[in-house]
C-alpha cells in the first residue's frame, strides 16, 4: 500500500511538473530572440543622441534579414527605431511560438514611447512587448516592462 501512495505522489508530480519545465525551457529558448534586440537597442540609443536625422525604416544599422541563430529568423527596425525580432521556425519551439514577433520601443526616461524622432533625444529603456508571440512563453524581462 505503502508503494502504490509513493507511486501516485511521484505520478502527481510529474504531471504537474513536465509542463512547467516545458514552459520553462520555452521561455528560455525566446530568452534568446528577446536577447537578439540588444545589439539593436545599443545601436537605436546611440542614432538617437548622436544623429541629426532619421534614418529610415530598416536602415539603423543592425538589421538582419537572415537567420542570425537557431531561433531569431530576422530583426527589423521602424523608423522611429521601434526593434521587431521575429522567432525562427525551429523544431524545437513550440509551435505556438515559431514565426511569431516580439517588439522593443524606444522610451524615455518616462517610460513613454517615443513616437517621432528628435536630434539628441536621450533614450531612458525600451518597452518590451509580445508582437504576434502569447505572452505567456515571454521571459520575466520583457513581461510588464
Amino acid at each position: 500500500i505503502e508503494l502504490m501512495i509513493v507511486v501516485a505522489i511521484i505520478g502527481i508530480l510529474a504531471a504537474v511538473a513536465l509542463p512547467a519545465y516545458q514552459d520553462y525551457t520555452a521561455k528560455a529558448k525566446v530568452s534568446e530572440v528577446v536577447l537578439a534586440a540588444s545589439q539593436c537597442r545599443t545601436t537605436v540609443s546611440e542614432v538617437y543622441q548622436t544623429a541629426q536625422a532619421a534614418p529610415a525604416a530598416g536602415a539603423w544599422g543592425c538589421e538582419t534579414a537572415s537567420a542570425s541563430s537557431k531561433y531569431v529568423a530576422s530583426v527589423n527596425t521602424s523608423a522611429v527605431g521601434v526593434i521587431t525580432v521575429t522567432a525562427s521556425n525551429a523544431a524545437d519551439l513550440p509551435e505556438a511560438v515559431r514565426g511569431t514577433t516580439i517588439t522593443l520601443s524606444p522610451t524615455d526616461s518616462s517610460g513613454t514611447k517615443l513616437a517621432a524622432f528628435a536630434v539628441a533625444t536621450q533614450v531612458g529603456g525600451f518597452k518590451c512587448e509580445p508582437g504576434t508571440m502569447p505572452a505567456k512563453y515571454l521571459p520575466g524581462s520583457c513581461r510588464g516592462s
